[in-house]
């Protein structure tokens, strides 16, 4: 693609038609920086959900939990992967989604996904700020022995540290990330381990209708998607995956995509198949009764002073790193409602100076809603889930659709399969909504 043509037209030479054809150059060979934005990306997905998705997902019973254990995969990878093709595709260095958009579909319909895209993002966002205060206050209180700070300090300590990490280079951050996410990892895997011996196959005996089977899996799928929800990174990884690998963005794009969701898949569904066979239906019916957190839970019912530890330290470090990826997306969505409707670059208004503002206001807006301590948090995850579904699954699809220099992506299986998963995660979501109402 010459620099002459616009992301609608298509040619041999674009990323889609180089990702696609057997005979291009291999991929570049497997680097640090590959890793580094796999563990960032994972990051970005396990935020405050992973402590309530095995009471979630396994409230239904074992064999629905089974049938998604097959099928998250799939829809993860192939769905964040057409999000970040999207992105991969554009020539235009400094084109992230929100610029792609009006790019591809025109002014009008442009703006309006810029504004979904912040909407799926912003309030999540500020449902973490909320989520790390009470955690790092739970722990000064119960298992410091400390006397409870206000919460209008304590809280604009922490989003404060949290923002300043946001606010150095994307190397600083991708390395905080990483430090974040390693013990993380580690902690899901030594608490999954530790449940082993309490584990119990008797659910499997307990085999629902086929009608129950049947609600029971459609209702999990938007907890399954918000869990495993890294679209706020996407966009800025593509980016950077586009200024270094050129014409082989896509294709490295789908290769680091596949690691984070194969890592994701692994590490989450053993802990959740952990906690659920340890405590049975009985019991996951009890946590959700409890309204606490897995580990809290489990801390409680079985004695375990060793995840009594572990539970504040998942809980505080999965709330971090999803933070990051979570502001990324935030801020990226409001610069471009800013640029589309305000006109700023036209104006002489700095690119930095918008920027440095965008974050101000992001602050004070998660520093406010921190201390307001809203109990929203299952009520904001049901209502931006619908964004969710349509900006993850059914947009990227339209946009292979309609926009010729994805051309070379259409008439795939796994396009129809990433259509129905979304329409089904939709339509589960308003099912929800309608019994809320």
């Amino acid at each position: 693609m010459s620099s002459s043509q616009t992301p609608h037209e298509y040619s041999d030479t674009s990323t889609a038609a180089i990702e696609m054809n057997p005979n291009a150059p291999a991929k570049p060979k497997w680097n640090a920086s590959d890793s580094t934005w796999t563990i960032s990306l994972f990051g970005t997905a396990i935020g405050a959900g992973i402590l309530f998705l095995p009471i979630n997902a396994g409230s239904g019973g074992v064999w629905p939990l089974l049938l998604a254990t097959i099928v998250i995969w799939p829809m993860i990878y192939f769905s964040h992967r057409a999000l970040s093709r999207m992105v991969c595709a554009s020539q235009n260095p400094d084109s992230d989604i929100t610029n792609l958009t009006e790019q591809y579909f025109g002014v009008s319909i442009g703006r309006i996904f810029t504004v979904l895209y912040f909407c799926s993002i912003f309030p999540v966002l500020l449902i973490y700020g909320v989520g790390i205060t009470n955690t790092v206050n739970s722990v000064m209180v119960n298992q410091l022995g400390m006397d409870p700070w206000p919460r209008w300090l304590l809280s604009g300590i922490l989003v404060a540290v949290l923002t300043g990490v946001m606010l150095m280079n994307q190397k600083i951050m991708l390395t905080i990330t990483n430090a974040l996410v390693y013990p993380l990892i580690l902690i899901l895997l030594a608490v999954s381990v530790y449940l082993i011996p309490r584990w119990s196959f008797d659910s499997f005996s307990q085999a629902p209708s086929l009608g129950d089977f049947t609600l029971t899996f459609w209702l999990m799928l938007p907890v399954l998607v918000f869990s495993f929800y890294h679209a706020p990174a996407i966009s800025q990884f593509s980016v950077s995956m586009r200024e270094r690998y050129g014409l082989q963005s896509a294709a490295k794009a789908s290769q680091i995509l596949r690691a984070t969701s194969t890592i994701l898949v692994v590490f989450t569904m053993i802990f959740v198949w952990s906690c659920v066979l340890a405590l049975g239906s009985e019991g996951v019916q009890e946590a959700r009764e409890s309204n606490l957190p897995i580990l809290s839970f489990l801390a409680n019912e079985l004695d375990a002073p060793f995840i009594e530890i572990l539970g504040p330290i998942v809980a505080i470090t999965a709330i971090s790193s999803s933070y990051f990826g979570h502001w990324l997306g935030a801020h990226e969505g409001a610069m471009g409602i800013i640029r589309s409707n305000f006109k700023t670059e036209e104006k002489g208004i700095s690119k930095n100076k918008v920027s440095l503002a965008v974050s101000v206001v992001l602050f004070f807006c998660v520093w406010i809603a921190a201390i307001l301590n809203p109990s929203i948090l299952g009520l904001i995850e049901t209502l931006v889930g619908p964004i969710m579904a349509v900006v993850l699954f059914l947009m990227p699809m339209y946009a292979i659709h309609k926009v010729e220099v994805l051309a070379p992506y259409r008439g795939k299986l796994t396009n129809v399969f990433v259509v129905i998963a979304g329409l089904a995660a939709f339509s589960a979501i308003v099912y929800k909504l309608g019994d809320l109402f």
